[in-house]
């Protein structure tokens, strides 16, 4: 009984690695005899990035031209966070803040460091039109202004989130796919955005999912036990 249990698993050890070698032998099959692309994808974006109502290629094509993979992108990463935050809060690891709170010189780094975060973030938002930088970009710099305030136990994200919490969160995809059924009942395609509107309603999606995309992080980063614990 014993033998036959120690050979069960070293069997399937072998047929995983068998079938896993013969899945990435499949996989560099089809890659290699894939047909050459008849069409430069990087020429038809610049061709088209007058269109666009931005001026950087990777977020012409993030929030325009292929917006609905940043859309389910978007919507994946909400409902990761909203599944982190309910075993968070089930799981109950936050008795209370700790005993003691930081030092004086760590306070007073912290709240001059955070406002500059929230500078740079907004900065990040609005060079997202014409060079790298973006919603993602910003998002994140809020997310870890948000990481120094709950080490440091200046702040922490409720657990079970509260009503505004939740507000922010849903916020970016919520004007997302408001601004994709307003562009199909106004007569267009969805997520189809009208070329005399395309960069307001961009600027409007960035700066919604800048605030989405910070809480979703930190939301993530919450589901660590609090500092001291």
């Amino acid at each position: 009984m014993s033998a036959s249990s120690g050979q069960t698993p070293a069997a399937i050890r072998i047929v995983t690695l068998v079938a896993v070698t013969l899945l990435g032998a499949a996989l560099a099959v089809v890659m290699f005899d894939l047909p050459s692309p008849t069409t430069r994808l990087a020429q038809s974006v610049q061709q088209h990035l007058a269109d666009s109502g931005v001026r950087h290629p990777v977020t012409a094509v993030l929030l325009n031209f292929r917006a609905y993979d940043t859309l389910l992108e978007i919507a994946v990463l909400l409902l990761a966070v909203f599944g982190v935050l309910a075993l968070r809060a089930r799981a109950d690891h936050d008795a209370g803040p700790p005993a003691t709170g930081p030092t004086p010189v760590l306070a007073a780094l912290v709240h001059l460091l955070v406002p500059v975060m929230v500078v740079l973030a907004g900065y990040l938002l609005w060079a997202g039109a014409h060079r790298p930088g973006g919603a993602f970009q910003a998002g994140a710099v809020l997310a870890a202004a948000g990481v120094l305030l709950r080490l440091t136990s200046l702040w922490t994200l409720a657990l079970p989130p509260s009503a505004l919490t939740r507000i922010g969160l849903l916020l970016g995809l919520v004007v997302f796919l408001g601004v994709a059924l307003g562009a199909s009942l106004a007569g267009g395609v969805l997520l189809e955005l009208p070329r005399a509107w395309a960069g307001e309603l961009i600027l409007l999606i960035e700066a919604t999912l800048s605030v989405s995309i910070g809480l979703m992080l930190l939301g993530l980063f919450s589901a660590a036990p609090a500092p001291g614990r």
